[in-house]
């Protein structure tokens, strides 16, 4: 299983243990992003490694390139002393290194070739990821907005059952009852108010009245006396 392939599996089940807990959706999608940024790291380092067996193999290529060409170079010399029976062993040699070179630049040009795709592809799993950070801070937006939705919706179907207005209609007839009570005491309390004015009014009358017989009583005896005040007498006008 590739690695990229290993990642996907991982998530995948992530994804889905994740979505059968029913956790709330922002914790479940930041969840969701630290996982592909763990796997993103994972992945990243094994592109590493990837890199550095490519430059390992290319390092093995060219050694057996050069230790081809000192056998070369030493055939040359053995051709050149005569030597042909020499020179056929130390080619021979030189085969094998040249066979060696051969499959180490195969297998090179292979791993640079699977290293370029694993760069590629770790690219897009970089792009892939901040991708899914701005979605994930979309679809939390989304998740608060839909969960006040559904709290309204829940309060106002609550605020539509007849029992919370048969609630409401009570307390009504209750304040309409005590808005009534207290006109009532108003009016009597008017009223005592009157009583107790047209009783003092009374008290007033039958004070003066009892003024009045006592000043008669006191002029009587005046007069009895001989102490009556004597009657001021008439203004006489000038003549004109």
């Amino acid at each position: 299983m590739g690695i990229f392939e290993r990642i996907r599996t991982v998530l995948a089940a992530n994804i889905n243990a994740l979505i059968s807990k029913a956790e709330d959706p922002q914790k479940m999608l930041e969840q969701l992003v630290l996982d592909m940024q763990k796997q993103f790291t994972e992945a990243r380092q094994q592109v590493a490694v990837a890199m550095a067996d490519e430059q390992r193999l290319k390092k093995q290529y060219e050694n057996e390139l050069r230790i081809a060409s000192e056998w070369e170079a030493k055939a040359r010399k053995a051709l050149a002393a005569g030597d042909e029976a020499l020179t056929r062993d130390i080619l021979l040699r030189k085969a094998e290194h040249d066979k060696m070179a051969a499959e180490y630049k195969a297998q090179w040009e292979q791993q640079a070739a699977a290293v370029e795709q694993l760069r590629g592809a770790l690219q897009q799993l970089n792009t892939k990821i901040e991708e899914a950070k701005r979605k994930k801070n979309l679809l939390i937006a989304r998740a608060k907005r839909a969960e006040a939705q559904k709290t309204i919706h829940e309060t106002m179907s609550g605020l539509s059952d007849s029992s919370a207005f048969d609630s409401f209609a009570r307390m009504e007839g209750k304040v309409e009852e005590l808005e009534a009570q207290a006109v009532v005491a108003q009016q009597f309390s008017s009223e005592l108010t009157q009583g107790d004015d047209l009783s003092r009014r009374v008290a007033q009358l039958e004070a003066s009245t009892g003024n009045d017989e006592v000043e008669a009583q006191l002029a009587a005896l005046k007069a009895k006396m001989g102490l009556a005040a004597p009657a001021e007498p008439a203004k006489i006008e000038p003549p004109r």
